[in-house]
């Protein structure tokens, strides 16, 4: 991945920390806030896919694509708290066009520059 600044590539529980307190109804119209990480998995795998590289994956839940990413070797599910029980991961490849489809460009627009915000503030600030 490069980045078109020099900034230090922040770490996964950095994005992880910044995606948390960015979800919201703007993210995801299933979103609610005793499961906020609900429909937030398409968007959340694009904002992380910008923020660290890696793969964008996907699993089949049910009738539907669960996208996550694949970050050093590592499977990384920013999004995984919103279901009862662990998944089977299936790791098949996606990308972020396929990942795009499950969400909208208003919603990753938001997503994408709410975590930035998150992670500048914290760069500045890390007791925040």
């Amino acid at each position: 991945m490069t980045h078109k600044d020099n900034d230090r590539v922040p770490s996964i529980n950095a994005v992880q920390a910044a995606l948390r307190r960015s979800w919201s109804l703007r993210s995801s119209t299933k979103w609610k806030p005793e499961n906020p990480a609900l429909g937030n998995c398409g968007v959340s795998a694009l904002v992380a896919h910008d923020h660290l590289g890696g793969e964008i994956l996907k699993t089949r839940y049910g009738d539907l694509w669960h996208f996550y990413n694949q970050i050093d070797g590592e499977i990384v599910d920013f999004t995984d708290s919103q279901f009862d029980a662990p998944l089977q991961y299936d790791n098949i490849p996606s990308d972020r066009e396929e990942a795009l489809g499950d969400t909208n460009a208003d919603q990753y627009g938001y997503l994408s520059r709410a975590v930035k915000t998150v992670l500048e503030r914290t760069k500045s600030d890390p007791q925040d």
